[in-house]
Order: C-alpha cells, then structure tokens, then sequence
C-alpha cells in the first residue's frame, strides 16, 4: 500500500493517507528543546530528557492511538514531513488551513503557524481553538498516577 510520496523539489516526504500502519514521527529540535510530530498530529514535546522533562502528555497505549499532541479542530487532508520542520494540510467547505510546526535553532520552544484561507465567495466567521495537555515533567509517573497529576494540575 501507497502512504505518500517523496517531493524532491521541496526535499519532503508527504503523507497522503492517515492510515498508517503506525504513526509516522517527524523529530523537530534543537539545543534543548524538541518536539515529536506524527502524520496524524499527533506526538509530544519535552526539554532536554523525553522521559524525565515531559512537557506535553502522549500516552502510547490509548484508544484511539496517536491522539494527544498538537491540536488545532481542523483536520482533513495531508501531512508534510521535511527537514526541521511538519506541515499539516486540510480543506473543508471551501476553507483551507495549514498548520506549520518547528522549533527554532537556539531556543527552547515550538512554534507553530497556522493559515487559513476561505476559497469560497461567502463571508465565514471562523473560530479557532489550540489544544494542549500538559505532562508536569515525569512521563511514567504521568501515565500511571492521574489523580496526582490532576491535583497538581488544579
């Protein structure tokens, strides 16, 4: 089966298909900080040490697999994985959105960019909303101990 194709013009590997036999990882970084990103956009993000500096909660074994991560509620269409940096493409009724991610040499964060843009001659009022579940640093303590993380968390 076909999940996608290499564009050696943009030295990318884009994913046509969300059906993956398992989430396919694009690793953004730099001194400090890192993010994990799959085709489904889906992954975490941590400073220095995965395990032990877990800034974002991704839970290996959850139903349905690969859904925590780095969420805006748009999703249809492809995914991009290049050097440093993701894109995340979709298109739903008439309205396009892009969402760029990478994390910038020299400082320890992600950024990420997100372009709409209505192909349609109707006026659309959108709304937008980011997602993010945060960790609280210790990865196994996060996956095993959620009342601990939910009273920290309050």
């Amino acid at each position: 089966m076909k999940f996608g194709h290499f564009d050696d013009a943009r030295k990318e590997y884009v994913i046509t298909t969300p059906r993956t036999p398992l989430p396919w990882i694009n690793y953004l970084g730099s001194e400090d900080f890192f993010s994990l990103v799959s085709n489904t956009a889906g992954g975490y993000s941590f400073y220095r040490d995965a395990k032990l500096l877990r800034l974002t909660r991704y839970r290996y074994n959850s139903a349905p697999a690969d859904g925590e991560g780095h969420r805006f509620y748009i999703r249809d269409g492809a995914c991009r994985h290049g050097l440093g940096y993701t894109i995340l493409e979709g298109e739903k009724n008439g309205v396009s959105a892009a969402q760029e991610l990478f994390v910038p040499t020299g400082d320890a964060c992600e950024l990420d960019r997100l372009t709409l843009k209505n192909k349609t001659d109707a006026v659309k009022e959108l709304d937008v909303f980011s997602y993010v579940e945060f960790c609280l640093w210790d990865a196994i303590d996060d996956s095993s101990n959620f009342q601990r993380n939910f009273s920290t968390g309050e």
